[in-house]
């Protein structure tokens, strides 16, 4: 069906909210970017029509904030609280990896502050021992009470030696005057161009940014006295015009003023797609590829397979590419609730980055590559990607580790490889449910077909099947948190998108009418399912940029869903354990001691429970009652009368006796149906003794099971007091996935809660999060 059938929308503006500029020797303001008018023309230095989004301000005084080396970490201002001027919200590290001294280094990167710490009409100082930095702060979001949540701030800093770490304090300061806004045209008049080939068998296809700058309508991302970035997208073309129906090109120019104004260091981010959503006949295409800047070729690969809906990225510097790692403040990314509470008492370990880093060498994934993901998502199992952020991003915020932050960057570099990217030509945007209420990734009987606008809403399916081969199967109920933490911390377009695309990947890939068609709701998804695309959708929401079309769209769908368990468990109150049973969509389909349907997965639940948790930390207030309800369930299991704790973490817990009798009434029912079904625990060992008369935790019940492993000779070492099953030892295992549940049911301040979490705490064996901690969440 052609394109044209479809409802056209605008195109997103690149813009910011606001921005503040300061300067030693102030500088100007700012006002919402727009997508410029008119192309600019070569060598003239005066920007075109448009509104650019830089600021600035004299710099303000006050005291600075001198840190020891050996603890870089600052302490988290009130949250609350507006920061006085000249005090210091957050230090930054700066590091120089090269072997030499380095002179006018330009920065650029993402960082977000906590509730009522950054006023909307405040400013910011960059102090680096008694030097002042000017700053470049885009204002990107914002939280409720205006003060500023996520922005992208840029400086050139003068000098760093060979090895040095310097520390950048982010100080509050004045609100910052106008500033001039900046188009590209003094790039371009010094010769700038960076051009795209592909070689499909023969046939050559280009792309120019320069060709684009000039004659097209650009977005300003970045924009102010220090640096300006602009993007700029178009389908790759013959020689004879003619675009192709399915490649494009995405160009970010990212231009760094010098010292009088214009030449300084580019930075050019280069990504090209396979993405269109609705345009017929998608398949794998395979062509040779070059990039060119300045006319000099600076990459090439040959024979690339690039698969249905996936897209590839490459960044460029063609002058030496700064060598700076950004270390930023732990304590303070985890006290603005941005990111969980991870425990910040943990080390990692030394060997665990080394391994790391060497594992992603290895693999050496390039364009549509993959390295340390499973390419199968839907694989069963224990896994290093799954949590409310990857074990490589949890390594990464505890240890600000350059290797951790390479690989948590990388990665989301290569989730575009996955076959799930739908981008509507008509919007610029992944494909919305609200415009097509009816799109679903494959087509399911008539369930995709929009009777009120008598059209197919299924996308296209790629065909012939030799030419649709790809070595990735994503999936909902396994899903990592790809780009949310690298969007966070550097700022960079490529990773927002990505986090869009996946988070609205998980709406597409239900019927239609589970999802209740544009609401967007999640509940037909496995419980874990439902967790992550709850996590991934959340995390969308909240940092995305405010005039960003999707900010509205992703909160919608929240609050959509929100409503929907508020409404369902809250209001409803379908069970008096807490778990979720999702009014009969399989979430309830463990064998139990009635056979079929008696049981559930407590471990998926809780992974849903940590989601609503992490919403709630979020911003997300409306979900406060539904953490509440959910967090009966982690809850009960440690601390209800009747109920093992022991238990807490069993694979499978039996919730009603039969598949049409009502729910238990108390966590004692479940415990005994649920031991007294168990293969390992049932009834009796070989002494003749039952389980369930064990007294919890003691030693009595160790022996008993020790004696079960004896009988059925598993070798396995003798189980201690106080040891929880499900494999209590493994960083993965099911206590350790009920961890974050019990850490946000802590903090949510219901009865026991805490209690639960201090008898959690004192359990005898624990899991070594030093080597992977993604559920080494504590209480706050």
């Amino acid at each position: 069906m052609s394109r044209s059938h479809f409802r056209s929308g605008a195109q997103w503006t690149l813009g910011t909210l606001s921005i503040a500029v300061l300067a030693a020797c102030g500088g100007g303001g700012g006002s919402p970017g727009r997508v410029s008018t008119s192309p600019p023309a070569a060598g003239v230095a005066a920007p075109p029509a448009g509104v650019a989004e830089g600021s600035g301000t004299q710099a303000g005084s006050g005291a600075l904030l001198s840190l020891n080396p050996a603890n870089p970490l600052t302490p988290a201002p009130p949250l609350a609280v507006p920061a006085p001027i000249g005090s210091t919200l957050t230090t930054l590290q700066l590091i120089n990896k090269a072997s030499s001294a380095q002179s006018n280094v330009p920065l650029t990167f993402g960082q977000v502050f906590a509730p009522g710490a950054l006023p909307a009409n405040a400013g910011l100082a960059g102090v680096a021992g008694d030097v002042l930095v000017p700053l470049q702060v885009n204002v990107k979001a914002k939280h409720p009470d205006g003060s500023v949540r996520h922005a992208i701030i840029s400086a050139s800093l003068p000098q760093i030696g060979a090895g040095q770490t310097i520390a950048l304090a982010l100080n509050a300061a004045a609100a910052p005057p106008p500033v001039a806004p900046r188009g590209p045209g003094s790039l371009l008049a010094a010769g700038f161009d960076t051009m795209v080939k592909l070689n499909l068998g023969g046939q050559l296809y280009t792309a120019s940014a320069a060709q684009l700058l000039q004659h097209s309508a650009y977005q300003t991302w970045l924009s102010g006295p220090v640096v300006n970035e602009w993007q700029v997208s178009a389908p790759l073309k013959s020689a004879a015009g003619v675009e192709h129906p399915h490649l494009s090109a995405r160009f970010a120019i990212r231009a760094y003023n010098s010292v009088n104004g214009i030449n300084g260091k580019v930075r050019v981010d280069v990504t090209i797609e396979n993405n269109w959503a609705y345009e017929p006949a998608p398949k794998q295409f395979t062509y040779d590829a070059e990039v060119l800047i300045y006319g000099k070729s600076v990459y090439n690969i040959n024979a690339l397979k690039h698969h249905q809906h996936a897209r590839w990225r490459k960044v460029f510097w063609p002058d030496l590419e700064p060598a700076i790692h950004i270390k930023h403040d732990t304590r303070y990314l985890i006290a603005s609730k941005a990111v969980p509470n991870y425990d910040q008492g943990l080390s990692i370990a030394p060997a665990a980055l080394t391994a790391m880093k060497t594992t992603w060498d290895t693999a050496k994934a390039g364009p549509m590559g993959m390295a340390m993901v499973n390419n199968y998502m839907p694989a069963t199992g224990g896994r290093p990607d799954i949590g409310l952020h990857h074990t490589w991003g949890a390594m990464y915020l505890l240890s600000m580790d350059e290797r951790a932050k390479e690989v948590s960057v990388g990665l989301s570099d290569l989730s575009g490889s996955w076959p799930m990217h739908y981008r509507d030509r008509n919007t610029g945007q992944p494909v919305s449910i609200v415009d097509y209420p009816y799109v679903r990734d494959i087509r399911i009987s008539s369930d995709s077909y929009n009777r009120v606008l008598k059209r197919w809403e299924d996308l296209p399916q790629c065909a012939p099947a030799a030419e649709c081969v790809t070595p990735y199967t994503p999936d909902t109920s396994h899903h990592p948190s790809f780009s949310y933490l690298p969007y966070l911390v550097t700022g960079d377009t490529y990773h927002l998108d990505e986090l869009h695309f996946w988070a609205n990947w998980n709406l597409l890939n239900q019927n239609p009418g589970y999802r209740k068609h544009a609401t967007g709701l999640v509940k037909s998804h496995q419980a874990r399912g439902q967790a992550w695309a709850l996590r991934s959708l959340t995390q969308a929401a909240y940092i995305a940029p405010d005039d960003h079309p999707l900010k509205g769209y992703f909160q919608q769908v929240v609050n959509n869903n929100v409503d929907w368990y508020n409404t369902t468990y809250v209001t409803g109150n379908s069970n008096q354990l807490g778990f979720l049973d999702n009014s009969g969509f399989a979430t309830v389909a463990y064998n139990g001691p009635g056979g079929l349907r008696t049981g559930m997965a407590p471990w998926q639940d809780d992974f849903f429970t940590s989601a609503v948790g992490h919403a709630v930390e979020l911003g997300f207030s409306n979900a406060k009652p539904l953490l509440d309800w959910k967090s009966r369930f982690p809850v009960g299991r440690m601390t209800a009368p009747g109920y093992c704790w022991i238990d807490g973490a069993v694979y499978a817990l039996s919730v009603r006796a039969t598949e049409t009798s009502p729910y238990f009434t108390t966590f004692a029912q479940a415990w005994q149906a649920t031991m007294r079904a168990a293969d390992n625990t049932d009834l009796v060992n070989s002494t003749g003794q039952r389980y369930v008369d064990q007294p919890c935790g003691s030693q009595q019940q160790a022996d008993w099971r020790t004696q079960l492993e004896r009988d059925k000779k598993t070798g396995r070492m003798p189980w201690l007091a106080g040891e929880m099953t499900g494999y209590a030892s493994s960083a993965e295992g099911f206590p350790s996935n009920m961890q974050p549940a019990l850490a946000a049911a802590a903090d949510s301040g219901i009865p026991n809660a805490r209690a639960a979490w201090d008898t959690f705490a004192r359990r005898t064996v624990k899991p070594d999060y030093t080597q992977r901690p993604q559920f080494a969440i504590v209480p706050r």
